[in-house]
């Protein structure tokens, strides 16, 4: 009997317009390696830009807020696993789950730690240092409650798992690094990546609805990209992402060569056109997906040290990590020009994809502590005491606020 995992998504997956869509396709193979039967359910409305689950197997369910057809849903599947894609989904559904399906294994993927990213944006936005002020939010009691309930959590990033375990006091038992699951880049699909000679411009690319890549592209335009053409002024900057607002589409100059260029179907192509990736990030929090992109595709990065975050470990860049704005100019520069420093940059990030990112290996990890965890649920559970009482109340007021929620919306 195969067994059945049940993915309650934030979104329907997009993984050609976010690193969160790649991530969670990663995960679905993952478990299709193993034959389990999956149903991918979220009360999202599905966008044009959604994978066809159902090509690759994975039935399709939408569910409802606040409404007791998903128990009816969730009573009936009686799922092996349940894996929360969020806290938010956790919050609304994993109460729902425990009730009617105890002895599933709950599983949160953070994506990121959204309280991380929160409080670093507003301490950007009141121009101060980030501190635990910033970090102990109410969005960090929200999303720490949410992991402590789970049975495991994913955690993308090393330094992530460090701020867990050192700030927030959460056991190592309850979290699994699990960064990006990459195939191995052969020394043959080296061999068949855009030159040095073949390609120009520069590029970055970033789903416009996070904000941490509109203000990049914002910085890019207001600061950097102006310092980077009085060096390089044939230059060009192609700037890709999906849901690309009005007020994105309005920084687009060709005479500064600054470019909206949007959507694209395919990031491997546009991305072996570029010489060099831009990655000004300032705020946020996770591994940066448009690194991964350039490093896949040999383009060697200049970026800030937020944006390298649990990215490199002790290896070296695949390019240059500068956070003032002139210096950072200065190294594209640099960088544009020099044909050998650009492949040693190059072949740093080959190295990064294959020595950190390998999918054979983290993939066999998850799978051990899914194991370890089916064989010792019980006691796992009696250990984590203040899981078990964090959703004993969540029981008592989220489940009596959802079920109001539902009979005022009969009315």
């Amino acid at each position: 009997m195969r067994k059945h995992l049940l993915i309650i998504g934030f979104v329907w997956p997009e993984p050609q317009s976010s690193a969160a869509g790649s991530r969670m396709m990663q995960l679905i193979e993952t478990f299709l390696s193993q034959n389990y039967q999956i149903t991918f359910a979220t009360p999202c409305t599905k966008s044009d830009n959604a994978f066809n689950l159902e090509s690759i197997g994975v039935a399709q369910k939408s569910i409802e807020l606040n409404d007791s057809s998903f128990d009816v849903f969730v009573n009936k599947l009686n799922p092996y696993i349940v894996l929360f894609d969020r806290f938010m989904m956790e919050e609304q559904f994993g109460w729902r789950v425990a009730e009617h399906c105890p002895n599933a294994i709950r599983i949160l993927d953070t994506e990121d730690l959204h309280c991380l990213r929160k409080g670093r944006q507003q301490a950007f936005k009141d121009g101060n240092a980030f501190d635990t002020k910033h970090l102990f939010n109410d969005t960090a009691k929200r999303e720490i409650a949410s992991i402590y309930r789970s049975d495991l959590s994913l955690i993308i990033s090393e330094a992530e798992m460090k701020i867990l375990k050192s700030q927030f006091k959460v056991d190592e038992s309850l979290l699994v690094y699990l960064p990006f699951m990459l195939n191995e880049i052969s020394k043959k699909s080296i061999g068949n990546i855009s030159r040095f000679k073949d390609r120009q411009h520069f590029i970055t690319i970033g789903n416009f609805l996070h904000e941490p890549n509109y203000n990049a592209v914002l910085y890019l335009k207001q600061t950097i990209w102006l310092l980077i053409r009085k060096q390089l002024p044939k230059a060009e900057l192609h700037i890709y992402g999906a849901y690309a607002s009005q007020k994105v589409n309005q920084l687009h100059n060709e005479k500064e060569g600054f470019l909206i260029k949007g959507f694209t179907e395919d990031v491997n192509v546009v991305m072996q056109q570029a010489k060099i990736c831009l990655a000004p990030i300032r705020f946020g929090a996770g591994l940066k997906g448009k690194l991964v992109d350039a490093m896949q595709n040999g383009t060697p990065c200049i970026m800030t040290n937020m944006a390298t975050e649990g990215m490199f470990g002790n290896l070296d860049p695949n390019g240059f990590i500068e956070d003032k704005p002139q210096e950072f100019a200065n190294s594209a520069a640099q960088l544009y020009n020099d044909e050998a420093l650009w492949k040693a940059k190059q072949k740093n990030g080959f190295s990064i994809i294959n020595n950190r990112f390998r999918k054979v290996k983290h993939q066999q990890n998850f799978l051990n502590r899914i194991e370890e965890t089916l064989n010792h649920l019980s006691e796992k559970r009696l250990q984590n005491f203040t899981g078990q009482m964090l959703l004993h109340h969540t029981q008592q007021s989220t489940k009596f606020m959802s079920k109001w929620i539902e009979e005022k919306n009969k009315k």
